[in-house]
């Protein structure tokens, strides 16, 4: 059965951010735990940590300090919907986040989604008042394990670049 999910979290963010990284919205289990990407088997943390050469941020306090660092913000499209569960697939009624309010905050140059239902959502919603085209990465999500972590890793290195 479907619930009706109001986003949780504040975006992270500050005035130097170039990059926003963005989901559609947090799992039942990153709610739980009350922070982006928090599933166990969600590999964001550990991709991220790889790419930069970083230890894995452990507490939300280290992982605020990390996308800072980098110069990355983190959000989600959703500002509300009804959903199943952690089924992207499920997604109706959607309300989305005022994306374009957050990037006149930011040095925001760059827009990248995890996953092809954060970005079909982007694209459908927020593109026309961002005017920022989205660069959409292979989600992280438990539910993608397909994935390997190498081919990820290798994926996610584009933010490298996108900071500089």
């Amino acid at each position: 059965m479907k619930e009706q999910i109001i986003h949780p979290f504040e975006p992270i963010f500050n005035k130097d951010s170039k990059v926003l990284i963005l989901g559609s919205i947090p799992s039942p289990k990153s709610r739980e735990l009350e922070f982006y990407y928090g599933h166990p088997q969600n590999r964001f943390w550990k991709v991220l940590a790889q790419v930069f050469e970083e230890d894995i941020p452990i507490t939300n306090t280290e992982k605020i300090k990390f996308v800072k660092k980098y110069h990355i913000a983190l959000w989600d499209v959703i500002k509300s919907c009804e959903i199943k569960g952690a089924s992207d697939s499920s997604i109706s009624n959607v309300k989305v986040n005022d994306i374009e309010n957050l990037l006149k905050q930011t040095n925001i140059k760059y827009i990248v989604t995890t996953g092809k239902k954060a970005d079909w959502l982007y694209q459908k919603y927020c593109y026309k008042d961002t005017k920022i085209k989205s660069i959409c990465l292979p989600s992280t999500s438990p539910a993608n394990c397909a994935m390997k972590e190498e081919i990820l890793i290798k994926k996610y290195q584009i933010l490298k670049e996108l900071i500089k």
